[in-house]
């Protein structure tokens, strides 16, 4: 899967939010081993010098550790996994807010909104967020 990348941010930060968003999301558990930085420069379509980095980063935030020889892993912290996923809802949240108030939507404008979309959602999305509770 290529990411596309947004031309105003570091391409490295994107890559740790990507895989932030895997772990937070379950498509890592804790204790995996991430793809080497080759597989996932080849993956992203980028150098593995920014994957390198990347990976750095999150080692240096305690989102992953490296065994030498051996590869990097996700963290084995729960506690941090579920710190991140709060991070990164809190910003998605935020970023959906200002954007509709920058479109002139009031705070109870925005609820109403948002209530309809998720009472469309398909099903299939509903029970996929249930899962992961």
């Amino acid at each position: 899967m290529q990411a596309v990348f947004d031309e105003n941010s570091p391409i490295y930060l994107q890559i740790m939010d990507l895989i932030k968003q895997r772990i937070c999301a379950s498509l890592w558990n804790l204790g995996d081993r991430l793809p080497s930085v080759r597989e996932m420069a080849i993956e992203l379509r980028v150098n593995p010098n920014t994957v390198q980095r990347a990976y750095q980063e999150l080692e240096r935030e305690g989102m992953v550790f490296t065994q030498r020889g051996m590869g990097t892993f996700v963290t084995e912290d729960q506690a941090k996994v579920e710190t991140v996923r709060n991070e990164l809802a809190s910003r998605l949240v935020r970023q959906f807010v200002d954007g509709m108030a920058r479109l002139g939507f009031e705070r109870e404008q925005i609820r109403v909104k948002l209530d309809m979309y998720l009472e469309n959602r398909p099903m299939e999305q509903q029970g996929d967020d249930e899962e992961r509770g």
